[in-house]
């Protein structure tokens, strides 16, 4: 028999506006971050390889089942949807050119190429 674990309503809507705004799958954000984290010192002897925060927490939180959740996920969640949408409302003029801005949006896990 399955149980149906009950969120918090709060939980499941920021659950589903993370998704939202995270909009690339976790293997595409390992890929990015693996990336950027490849100076000549980043590689450190742990798992993780020293994947630069907090694309590493967002990582974490992508690969996990919504019943799963920590309160720790539940505020990476939060700080994630909030700095998405706070980047994106300050789409620069060369918009997607800008590749500061662009990066800036890839290392949280959103890709402005990504039409919604």
């Amino acid at each position: 028999m399955v149980r149906e674990a009950r969120l918090d309503p709060e939980v499941e809507v920021l659950w589903e506006d993370f998704h939202a705004e995270v909009n690339v799958t976790s293997e595409q954000l390992r890929s990015w971050l693996l990336t950027r984290g490849s100076g000549t010192e980043s590689f450190g002897a742990g798992p993780d390889l020293d994947l630069p925060e907090p694309g590493r927490q967002i990582l974490a939180v992508l690969r996990k089942r919504k019943v799963d959740l920590t309160r720790d996920d539940i505020e990476v969640m939060r700080e994630a949807v909030d700095r998405i949408r706070s980047l994106t409302a300050a789409r620069p003029a060369d918009g997607v050119a800008d590749d500061e801005w662009r990066r800036a949006l890839l290392d949280l896990g959103h890709d402005a190429l990504v039409e919604r």
